[in-house]
């Protein structure tokens, strides 16, 4: 009897067990991500689309706080927006985006006043507000300061389209809501004409024309309009529109440059105003219908939590587990800036701005548009980072975001490497669009039309007749003539049409690779010869007597007085010492040139060397500080140079400098972000620490026609990499550490699903049908697997 108790004992305890370990696994949720988010991180020299907190991944509303947005800038790249060093916010724009801002709501207390005043006014003459950093808030989808001047707090959140915007007043019978409209913000360029309306019904709508720098310098005739339609859960017992200075009270309509609107309103202490700003680039009436259909049944708290989870969403495709909190700041933080920019700029109902400014219409699917258009930075050095981040775990963007290039290419009849509403922004004045298109084919990603696709991308790379200036490449004639593009010290149009000729050679060069793989797959073996060829354009500007590539005039001759560290001089945005590494697409045949054992050491020394400027300008602030060194990772030419020992024998070097790379160049303050004030270009510079820190990265950037992987030292204990099973066989796949740590940043050897590899490299399609590679770690340096 006591057995059979005994035994009873033992069952139930059995069961209470697995109940207990069911209940368990239901109810542990995962790590919440956004905390490891720091928005402000590099914000010191900070590009108008980098900091917009209260965003979704890849929206069209970017609401954000802006210190110093209205000063614009005057060539169309500068730092402008938000400034960490900066003491006071003169509002927060609904739009940020490349080439595109503006839509400033801001809440003021007492005196109206309807300019925003000097960034550093001390008067009051403005009605920017002093803040404090304790003060704010700021994460994934969520932004929040208290206006010190004003005793109010802002806060914002967003839906795809919809940016929310909510005030917490102090009691009294003078808070405003200024709807600054019609005034130049961030990289918008000049107000052409602007409209503000405080319709019968409540609602206060609009829109405003621009004329960015680069809209202004590529497609000259054009502009950009943005569209907005805003409601408030308050009324207001005053109102009135301005000019400047100049308040016109009662007025509920106004024109013209500098055109805004404000709302005044009794409040108690403690009381919130909601306003709910629909967006769009073609019409006010599309702004209606985009807050109409995505937000009006939301509150702020809703929109909020929704935003949230979506962010949660999307960080979660790539988790990472580490002791090392830091660590993880800057890759959640870099992750969410390769999701963030290049948002959307078509409606809910599948309108939007087309390249010669009218609307056009997306084709619709079960009331959806099939696809979307975006607005984007150029996709300069973006095969190095974003493209890569994208294929794992965001292949459906990347396909969006082509489909958004082939809208775009069949309207206007070229391929643009940067768009605003479709404008011809392309920024650097090159075009390396094919080698991100060429990618997505190569990994398996492909609804999109792959005819057209194909076409556009040939025509990018072999037509130089008429070309535009906006659709970049505009010396392709002379690369097509040559076999490389032919040095200029003077010519006709800006610099990138004539003076950049060796860095251009080694762009087309790579991109013709890149396309001529996918020429082989498909049978086009013209294409494919004389793309090879082309692709051949780097060694035609090799100089062995220096072992520098340099600058090649029309007559074979090199350049005279060449200086291989002088910047501009047949090089955008570097030198020879960075660009003679730009061969990604045949490291093996530079590698020969050079001679292994001389391509080691001086790619060793190079960071040597660049490690005492923190493998950029040092602690200069600036976009351009590490221009004129050896080695520059705040910019994009030089993005996959520390890689290149994997293809050069000595893969324990890799390991070193890119876990140097890791540990250094990037930070978690507000000054030392990316470098110290580095041009991030719209998740560049996150992305890139997000991809090496995997220790996964391909130089040619997947565009082989067996795209792989080289491997490199993780920096994390496991990483989960979640597959999208629309596209990729596999669940997920893992990466696994053994004896790891700061201090053991050598690789020992590699297993892949429990069997040791020899090689160096994992194609892409064995990461997408899933599985484990467990690395063991070592504080010795390894060169033979």
């Amino acid at each position: 009897m006591k057995r059979l108790y005994r035994i009873s004992l033992l069952l139930l305890f059995v069961v209470l067990t697995d109940v207990s370990l069911v209940v368990s696994e239901k109810t542990v949720k995962p790590e919440e991500l956004s905390q490891y988010v720091e928005p402000r991180i590099g914000t010191a020299h900070c590009r108008w689309f980098h900091f917009t907190p209260g965003a979704l991944p890849f929206g069209m509303a970017k609401p954000g706080p802006s210190t110093n947005g209205h000063v614009g800038n005057r060539s169309g790249w500068e730092a402008t927006g938000y400034d960490y060093r900066e003491s006071s916010i003169e509002g927060f724009p609904c739009f940020h985006e490349f080439q595109v801002g503006g839509i400033v709501v801001m809440p003021t207390v007492g005196t109206l006043k309807t300019i925003p005043g000097p960034v550093d006014d001390t008067t009051g003459i403005g009605y920017r507000s002093r803040f404090e950093r304790k003060d704010e808030i700021a994460t994934a989808g969520y932004y929040s300061v208290v206006l010190k001047d004003y005793d109010v707090k802002a806060e914002l959140t967003a839906t795809p389209r919809v940016a929310f915007q909510r005030f917490t007043f102090p009691a009294g019978n003078e808070s405003h809501i200024l709807f600054d409209i019609g005034n130049r913000q961030g990289e918008s360029g000049a107000v052409v004409d602007a409209e503000v309306i405080l319709t019968e019904q409540g609602q206060i709508e609009g829109w405003v024309t621009t004329k960015p720098e680069y809209v202004k310098k590529y497609q000259p005739d054009a502009t950009v309009t943005m569209y907005f339609s805003a409601v408030l859960d308050k009324k207001p017992y005053q109102w009135g529109t301005f000019k400047g200075k100049d308040a016109f009270a009662g007025e509920s309509r106004i024109q013209g440059k500098g055109a805004g609107l404000y709302l005044t309103f009794q409040t108690r202490k403690g009381e919130a105003v909601t306003t709910k700003i629909g967006l769009s680039y073609t019409s006010v009436a599309n702004a209606r219908l985009n807050l109409q259909k995505e937000a009006a049944s939301l509150n702020f708290e809703k929109a909020k939590i929704a935003a949230h989870e979506q962010w949660e969403e999307y960080l979660g495709r790539i988790r990472v587990e580490t002791p090392v909190r830091e660590d993880k700041v800057k890759f959640y933080t870099g992750l969410y800036h390769a999701i963030l920019g290049r948002g959307l700029a078509s409606d809910v109902n599948g309108a939007y701005p087309r390249n010669d400014g009218s609307v056009g219409q997306i084709p619709m699917k079960k009331g959806k548009p099939v696809h979307n258009l975006y607005n984007t930075d150029a996709a300069w050095g973006a095969q190095w980072n974003l493209s890569q981040v994208w294929a794992l775990a965001y292949p459906e963007y990347y396909s969006d975001y082509i489909s958004s290039h082939l809208l775009v290419y069949k309207d206007a009849g070229w391929l643009a490497d940067g768009l605003a509403c479709s404008r011809y922004v392309s920024g650097v004045g090159t075009n390396l669009l094919s080698t991100i298109i060429a990618g997505a084919y190569q990994c398996g990603i492909r609804d999109f039309n792959q005819e057209e696709a194909y076409e556009a991308c040939i025509k990018n790379e072999l037509d130089g007749e008429n070309r535009p200036l906006g659709a970049g490449k505009v010396d392709t004639r002379y690369f097509l003539e040559y076999g490389y593009v032919p040095h200029q010290e003077e010519g006709n149009g800006p610099q990138e049409a004539f003076m950049f000729s060796a860095s251009h050679t080694l762009e087309y060069a790579y991109s013709a690779w890149a396309v001529a793989q996918w020429a082989k797959q498909l049978g086009k073996t013209d294409d494919y010869t004389r793309l090879m060829h082309l692709s051949k354009g780097w060694e035609r500007i090799y100089d062995s007597s220096t072992n520098f590539v340099c600058p090649k005039k029309k007559d074979g001759t090199f350049i005279d007085n060449f200086n291989p560290m002088q910047v501009w001089r047949g090089f955008q945005e570097g030198n020879a010492w960075q660009y003679t590494f730009y061969v990604p697409h045949d490291v093996e045949g530079l590698v020969a040139k050079v001679g292994a054992n001389v391509f080691n050491q001086r790619l060793d020394s190079i960071f040597t060397v660049s490690q005492k400027l923190i493998f950029s300008g040092g602690k200069e602030v600036g976009a351009f500080a590490g221009l004129q060194t050896l080695y520059n990772q705040g910019n994009q030419p030089c993005l996959h140079i520390s890689w290149l020992f994997n293809e050069s024998g000595r893969p324990s070097l890799t390991q070193k400098w890119v876990r140097a790379i890791l540990d250094e160049f990037y930070g978690t303050d507000g000054i030392h972000g990316y470098g110290y004030g580095q041009d991030e270009d719209q998740g560049q510079l996150g992305a890139w620490y997000v991809i090496s820190s995997l220790g996964l990265f391909d130089v040619k950037g997947l565009t082989s026609i067996e795209p792989s992987f080289a491997l490199g030292s993780p920096l994390f204990d496991k990483i989960t990499i979640r597959l999208n099973k629309k596209y990729y066989k596999g669940k997920k796949f893992e990466i696994k550490t053994m004896n790891g740590g700061k201090k053991n940043k050598y690789v020992e050897k590699y297993k892949l699903n429990g069997k040791e590899i020899h090689t160096l490299r994992l194609p892409f399609k064995t990461i997408s049908a899933g599985g484990c590679l467990e690395v063991e770690m070592s504080n010795r340096p390894k060169d033979t697997y």
